[in-house]
């Protein structure tokens, strides 16, 4: 497990529209939208209470 501890920067939009695998299934528990798949970088705290830098993705 992770703790994000500071503002996600970099921020790029890395999938949209029919480029989301998983947008059948967004779509069906939510509802259609301007679905966008993005990546950013940040430091997190991992398990240990290391601080590392990772790009994440949501």
């Amino acid at each position: 497990m992770f703790e994000i501890v500071s503002a996600i920067t970099a921020v790029e939009t890395i999938a949209e529209g029919s480029g989301i695998r998983e947008r059948a299934r967004l779509e069906k528990i939510y509802g259609k939208g301007n679905w966008k798949k993005k990546k950013g970088l940040t430091d997190i705290r991992l398990s240990d209470g290391e601080i590392v830098r990772a790009e994440i993705h949501w």
